[in-house]
């Protein structure tokens, strides 16, 4: 039941069980002064009708996607989640985020984060996967902590076109570990930097946050040059169209999961999704699910590597992560499941077009992309006449949620609007961004 409030009886039945008369003594252990002395300061208790009713009121006062059309991305995208992924997701099997121990009583649960594992190494082109993270930004810090550890060295460099929240978990990991972040805008940045300074990790997005993705193989090259390992952040619907970054030579792949079946829940709960190469597969944080066989040779799934984690090596471990998102990564996993790679190389394929539509009908009333000479798939940057702040306002108030704003995290970037398309988006809905864009413009 979601609400089970005790009765006046309730409470009599357990004191008369402790032999007590009232629930006084129950904190005599507590010194009086440290004690309130007060009620607090809250309103009245609610019945289950009006509590209900209460945050349904509450609710009303946020808009979510099914109200506003959308076009804000920068990580998090309103994709299709069919119907059978919340259905299958939702099995009592599965309700709980924590990673089993007890293979013995675990093997639905554990078979399902393998086949998540298989899926997200696979799509990345990387040898190993593990169950997932919290998110993509922590997946991205946790590979600089990675790098640092295997190379011994103290410096990471970021692209400057990393997303912002994945940057500012770097710093703070960072920080702990007395590492210093250095940001570069290009390539021939990258080579400098990696030239003059001991460079343990570089870290770069793919697509990156302009939309751009042919640096890459470059800045992976540079990377290995220079003994740094290379460490790529991407968006895992890109990559059923792009070359996985494994492919181009990748050390770690990670990134945000949300666009794989998981609904935007304003902000989260999401996961991340992080791979290594062969030969770090013993310095990958969190958890590992391995196959194996029982005593009767039949096919079964355990925790494997585990003494690279916390509970067995404690401050010697390599990451403070000690369990994973099991059930977001369970939704991933169905939705890989349901569409296979052509399906999701549709899904990718339809937002492209359909983002390629919008580029071309924004360019007809004079809103250019800042970089028109670079292939893009389904997001892309232009530049607008005015605050960005402005823009998306207007827009909200014709149900419609606008791009992202880039300036709010970075100066550089002011004016730079950052649009999203997804599969979702209908030619009518793309029709009437453009015709609110154009009446905003002529204010």
């Amino acid at each position: 039941m979601r609400y089970i409030p005790h009765t006046d009886d309730d409470k009599q039945a357990m004191l008369q069980a402790l032999g007590y008369t009232s629930i006084d003594p129950l904190f005599d252990d507590i010194p009086e002064a440290a004690r309130l002395g007060r009620l607090l300061n809250l309103p009245p208790a609610l019945s289950e009708l009006e509590l209900q009713q209460h945050m349904a009121q509450l609710a009303a006062e946020n808009q979510n996607v099914q109200q506003l059309t959308s076009f804000l991305g920068a990580g998090f995208y309103d994709r299709f989640i069919p119907a059978a992924i919340g259905q299958l997701a939702e099995r009592g099997e599965f309700l709980t985020a924590y990673t089993p121990y007890q293979p013995e009583l675990s093997q639905g649960t554990l078979a399902a984060i393998f086949e998540f594992q298989t899926m997200i190494a696979g799509l990345c082109g990387m040898y190993a996967a593990q169950a997932s993270m919290y998110d993509g930004a922590s997946a991205v810090g946790e590979a600089a902590l990675l790098a640092l550890a295997q190379t011994g060295r103290e410096y990471l460099v970021v692209s400057r076109y990393v997303h912002a929240d994945s940057l500012a978990v770097v710093r703070t990991y960072a920080h702990a570990r007395g590492a210093k972040v250095m940001v570069v805008d290009s390539l021939e940045a990258l080579e400098k930097t990696l030239a003059t300074h001991p460079v343990a990790g570089v870290i770069w997005q793919y697509p990156d946050i302009l939309g751009h993705f042919r640096s890459l193989p470059d800045a992976i090259s540079l990377a290995h040059q220079y003994g740094a390992l290379a460490i790529v952040s991407s968006d895992p619907v890109a990559l059923a169209l792009l070359k996985p970054p494994g492919e181009w030579g990748a050390d770690v792949v990670v990134g945000e999961g949300q666009p794989l079946g998981n609904h935007l829940n304003y902000g989260g709960p999401t996961f991340g999704f992080f791979t290594v190469t062969e030969k770090l597969v013993r310095r990958m944080p969190g958890r590992l699910v391995g196959q194996t066989v029982d005593h009767h040779g039949n096919r079964g799934f355990v925790l494997t590597l585990q003494a690279r984690e916390q509970h067995i090596r404690r401050e010697k471990a390599t990451s403070n992560i000690c369990s994973n998102h099991s059930l977001n990564a369970l939704q991933a996993t169905i939705y890989m499941a349901l569409l296979g790679p052509h399906g999701l190389k549709q899904v990718a394929e339809l937002s492209m077009h359909k983002a390629h539509y919008l580029a071309q009908q924004l360019e007809s009333i004079g809103i250019l992309r800042t970089n028109p000479d670079e292939p893009f798939l389904y997001e892309f940057v232009v530049k607008v006449p005015g605050p960005v702040s402005a823009l998306n306002q207007h827009l909200l108030t014709k149900g419609i949620l606008g791009g992202f704003d880039l300036g709010q995290w970075d100066p550089a970037f002011e004016g730079l609007w950052q649009i999203a398309v997804t599969e979702k988006r209908t030619q009518q809905e793309l029709d009437g961004l453009v015709e609110e864009v154009k009446r905003w413009m002529s204010r």
